[in-house]
């Protein structure tokens, strides 16, 4: 198999794991405008088919996946290996949002000012990422990438971008405890949008409010209590 073909399976697979945070933005708001929609339930990511890359962006906020085109991937080399996942594999996706105001857009060049002031650094995928302190090759922590088709930014065109919103997400498992994760983005996510002067979104576009951000906590819990690597019986000390 030639480096080329690699490079586009594995360009594939990273982008792949944007569908749950960024497939809500291909979906119309209806009569169901604002209404919680039931979780996914659990273990339906084991079995769950990956779309191809065009139905993961929106071209604009309700665009429907069916109208997107195809994403034709041009073979560019990557430009950096940081925040390039150590693993491919995933249990779940968490995400959030930070949206422009009613009438407004994120303009790139103001979104970069803010990822660096939000501690995030640019890098694999051209998105951002936030690394572990002193461990870049763990991966990150979250990324943060455009809704807008392909999802990545340009550093060529960057005065030229503008978005409705970009998207966090974290998958899991992380390289640090999934309530940590969280922690770390949640956060960053509110300081970009104080920067940007825009909102924060729950994965279902709705404000992120006390209630949500605690729900999701203790999810997490639950999350890091499961995954926890079980203690030794005494048959195993040594």
């Amino acid at each position: 198999m030639s480096d080329m073909t690699l490079l586009r399976i594995g360009i594939a697979v990273a982008m792949s794991l944007l569908l749950g945070a960024i497939i809500y933005f291909g979906r119309g708001r209806k009569n169901g405008q604002g209404r919680r929609v039931p979780r996914e339930d659990a273990g339906a990511a084991e079995s769950r088919t990956e779309p191809s890359l065009g139905d993961q962006f929106a071209d604009g906020w309700n665009s429907s996946p069916a109208q997107q085109e195809e994403l034709a991937l041009d073979g560019s080399p990557a430009q950096s290996e940081l925040g390039k996942r150590v693993s491919e594999q995933f249990d779940r996706i968490v995400s959030l949002y930070v949206a422009a105001k009613a009438g407004n857009k994120l303009r790139g060049q103001d979104i970069v000012v803010a990822a660096e002031k939000a501690g995030l650094t640019f890098g694999h995928m051209d998105v951002f990422h936030r690394l572990v302190d002193g461990k870049p090759e763990l991966g990150p922590i979250f990324s943060v990438a455009n809704i807008i088709k392909p999802g990545s930014f340009e550093m060529a065109r960057i005065a030229e971008i503008e978005t409705p919103a970009i998207a966090f997400f974290l998958t899991l498992p992380a390289p640090v405890a999934a309530l940590d994760a969280w922690e770390t983005m949640e956060p960053a996510a509110q300081r970009m949008a104080d920067l940007l002067d825009g909102v924060v979104l729950d994965e279902e576009r709705n404000a992120l409010g006390r209630q949500r951000v605690q729900h999701i906590r203790d999810e997490l819990r639950a999350y890091d209590r499961q995954h926890a690597a079980p203690p030794l019986s005494k048959s195993n000390r040594w």
